[in-house]
């Protein structure tokens, strides 16, 4: 689970601090200290981590911390203020072309689920309403052609290809005059990735980028490799100049170190995060509702946005209805029960919950909830 040993480690720090009734400077500095080897931990970048409590303390040491009522609560919500800030502050959205179509530009590194991403990101666009067209501009994967198209009818978006075209930017300025020309509002390119950054796949990205003019170019990077995506980030910014980043497997880092110091190190924000397998699993990223979810507040918003997906309005108030009458079935429970799955199962609702974090519930007892459910 996404900052899950952070969370821990935030919480010991903080539960000392609410067990005094007045706090001193060297209280708040100690809880600080546990706070950067907490930052550490979660394989936050070290300029990052000691910049970032630097921060809190001074704030922190304050005359109206130490003088208020609730001081520990105080040092609390500078945390949740300076982390929402370290994580880009307020939510950063698609640039849209005032004339359509709006040209997105992916890029990353192999393996970092650049291809997957494609499609998810057409998905979410195509539930706003938006025609999205994908191209397979990876000219030198075949395999990667094949999984753009299947990926794409998975989510029945179409994909243009040129299979026998060894140009990638003009395989992508060819795309952008079929999406003017039969009306696609947004144009999804899928380049080509290395296993490292080099001059050559720089160079092949920099044309591509000047033939369609790219109003957005994201970045798909890993969580779990830390650091290193940070690192790939950074490199990808100097020689290309990205937008924004797409971190994928949110969901099986339990450190989140990537996504905390990703902003702060390359000045670009991230905007989207895949947190699972399923193509719906790619959420917009809230950095006040992470700095919520990380400090056990739980994540209101995003669990009422995904009940508004899940529940249909209408069946809801037929249900209302039913319940009314006394005439609820074991047919509507299961139909309730399956809406419920749709919103991502028993783990993912309580990670939302305030003060009932999965951290806070064993992952076994989450598995014996799960397994109640489906036998139920």
């Amino acid at each position: 689970m996404a900052f899950e040993g952070l969370s821990d480690r935030l919480d010991n720090a903080f539960k000392k601090l609410k067990s005094k009734g007045s706090l001193t400077e060297s209280d708040v500095r100690d809880a600080m200290r546990e706070v950067r080897l907490a930052l550490l931990e979660a394989d936050v970048n070290y300029k990052v981590a000691k910049d970032f409590t630097n921060t809190v303390t001074e704030r922190a040491i304050g005359a109206k911390v130490m003088e208020s009522l609730t001081p520990a609560q105080m040092v609390i919500k500078i945390v949740n203020e300076e982390l929402t800030a370290l994580m880009g502050g307020t939510q950063a959205r698609l640039s849209t072309a005032a004339h359509p179509p709006t040209v997105v530009m992916m890029c990353g590194l192999q393996g970092s689920g650049k291809t997957t991403h494609c499609a998810k990101l057409a998905l979410m666009l195509k539930k706003e309403n938006h025609r999205p067209l994908l191209v397979a501009c990876d000219i030198y994967r075949p395999a990667a052609i094949d999984q753009l198209e299947v990926v794409g009818k998975t989510v029945d978006v179409p994909v243009y290809v040129d299979r026998d075209n060894k140009c990638a930017e003009d395989i992508a300025m060819k795309a952008r005059k079929e999406a003017e020309i039969k009306g696609f509002d947004v144009l999804i390119v899928d380049t080509a990735g290395r296993l490292q950054i080099d001059e050559e796949l720089m160079e092949e990205l920099a044309r591509v980028k000047k033939a369609v003019k790219p109003h957005e170019i994201l970045l798909v990077v890993d969580a779990l490799t830390g650091q290193d995506a940070v690192n790939a980030a950074e490199g990808f910014n100097d020689k290309l100049g990205i937008d924004g980043i797409i971190m994928t497997k949110m969901d099986g880092d339990s450190r989140g170190g990537a996504a905390l110091s990703a902003k702060k190190v390359t000045g670009k924000p991230v905007k989207f995060i895949g947190m699972g397998e399923k193509f719906d699993a790619l959420e917009p990223f809230h950095p006040d509702r992470m700095a919520s979810r990380v400090l056990g507040m739980g994540d209101m918003l995003t669990l009422i946005e995904k009940a508004q997906e899940s529940y249909d309005e209408e069946q809801a108030a037929k249900l209302e209805k039913k319940f009314r009458r006394n005439e609820f079935t074991l047919e509507d429970f299961l139909e309730q029960m399956g809406q419920m799955q749709k919103m991502g199962g028993v783990g993912k609702m309580l990670e939302m919950l305030p003060g009932m974090g999965a951290n806070k519930i064993s992952d076994d007892e989450i598995e014996k909830s799960e397994r109640e459910l489906k036998q139920m």
